[in-house]
């Protein structure tokens, strides 16, 4: 069955005050493609851009990339450091669930018989923060994860690190949120050494499995200079730079 015609699952709007809602069902494309939204929230910009090729994010969805719940998805790590909210309909009504517990198992998520996700909301942005997200791949394009991290980052008047949000793909069963490494950072100033720290630190969520497109050791070692590259990215693009 296909859903891209109902309005509702397709709907990209966006508000100042009540930040994102996104049909589960839009395209990847219209989120790097809408300038608003890639400003607002550039690491679902950036892990939007690079599922498959620019042919297969004109059809497949952020929505569909979470309910396929690969432990290797772009979007989900992107999701959990914004602080996505998942809405659910199914035949007892409506219920909302975090995006950082959607996915329970490789391939398998939290949708019960007879549900549909159909929106994903995030919250509302501001001028002193921002996200990116980065990921290894053998290849230039078009292939899957290695090791995957999304950082978002809030600064506060002092300028220092208000609220921070880390997640990875390809090192887990499912996408993972570093709390420990997200909580390290708060009030901490901005620096090369408390993004590396934070890098340490996300390891900790890691347990990924040896296969041909990296060891156990390679990819945990991937998550602390992924971390640290996101981490510096989303700093570089509050300050204007990135």
């Amino acid at each position: 069955i296909d859903v891209k015609k109902i309005p509702e699952l397709t709907a990209l709007d966006l508000c100042n005050e009540g930040g994102l809602t996104l049909g589960a069902s839009t395209p990847c494309c219209d989120v790097y493609e809408t300038p608003d939204v890639a400003a607002a929230y550039p690491a679902l910009a950036d892990s939007a851009h690079i599922v498959g090729g620019w042919q297969i994010q004109s059809r497949a969805s952020v929505g569909g990339n979470l309910c396929n719940s690969s432990p290797a998805a772009d979007t989900i790590p992107s999701l959990i450091a914004h602080n996505a909210i998942c809405i659910i309909e199914g035949p007892t009504g409506s219920r909302e669930v975090a995006a950082q517990d959607f996915c329970t198992a490789p391939g398998r998520n939290v949708l019960e018989s007879g549900e549909l996700l159909v929106t994903l909301k995030l919250p509302a942005v501001s001028d002193s923060e921002s996200s990116a997200y980065e990921r290894f791949i053998p290849r230039n394009e078009m292939d899957i994860a290695v090791a995957g991290a999304a950082s978002w980052i809030k600064l506060g008047d002092d300028g220092n690190i208000a609220d921070a949000r880390i997640a990875l793909s390809a090192v887990a069963a499912t996408p993972q949120f570093a709390q420990e490494a997200s909580e390290y950072l708060v009030g901490k100033a901005p620096t090369e050494e408390n993004f590396s720290q934070a890098g340490e630190l996300a390891k900790n969520v890691a347990s990924p499995i040896d296969d041909m497109r990296g060891t156990v050791e390679y990819r945990v070692n991937l998550v602390g200079v992924l971390v640290k590259r996101t981490l510096a990215t989303a700093l570089a693009r509050i300050q204007g730079d990135g």
